[in-house]
């Protein structure tokens, strides 16, 4: 017999910016600044991502397109594969994902293809990564890991191998 199972998101929103402590609000506004390096003359959506490490060092991503649309590369992975490319032991703290055009009420939520990078990201550095979701002079969703937005996501396990 089958059972209903439920699955909880828990987040914070804040209504604003300025809610938020300076190194949050830091990390959003170089997110945002991130947009203006996207190359998007396809989607026309330019969407831009900074994330914080350990270290404190911090490291921009903007979403980059081409020609065979809609192959690319979103803002969370340019970011992420940047940083663990020179930093491959490093642990990612926080990602801050902003996409200025947008306005209103609901921040833009990172693709499956990021949520699950973000999620082994993760597994990789054995701990979360909190995520803020901004709207320009608007609310910020906060998640405290990005598994909370891909709770049922693909892992080494299914593939029988563990990662070296």
């Amino acid at each position: 017999m089958a059972q209903t199972r439920k699955i909880a998101l828990h987040y914070l929103q804040h209504a604003s910016w300025s809610a938020l402590p300076a190194e949050d609000r830091e990390l959003l506004e170089l997110a945002a600044k991130a947009a203006r390096n996207a190359y998007a003359p396809y989607s026309k959506f330019k969407v831009g991502a900074a994330l914080r490490m350990e270290s404190g060092e911090i490291v921009p991503g903007s979403n980059q397109e081409n020609a065979s649309f809609p192959a690319g590369t979103c803002a969370e992975r340019t970011a992420l594969h940047a940083a663990m490319a020179v930093l491959p032991k490093g642990v990612v703290e926080s990602i801050a994902v902003v996409v200025p055009q947008v306005k209103g009420s609901k921040p833009v939520t990172p693709c499956g293809i990021c949520r699950q990078a973000m999620v082994e990201q993760e597994r990789r550095q054995g701990g979360p990564i909190r995520l803020l979701l901004g709207v320009v002079k608007g609310p910020v969703i906060e998640t405290f890991s990005a598994e909370t937005l891909l709770p049922l996501s693909f892992d080494s396990s299914q593939l029988g191998k563990k990662p070296r």
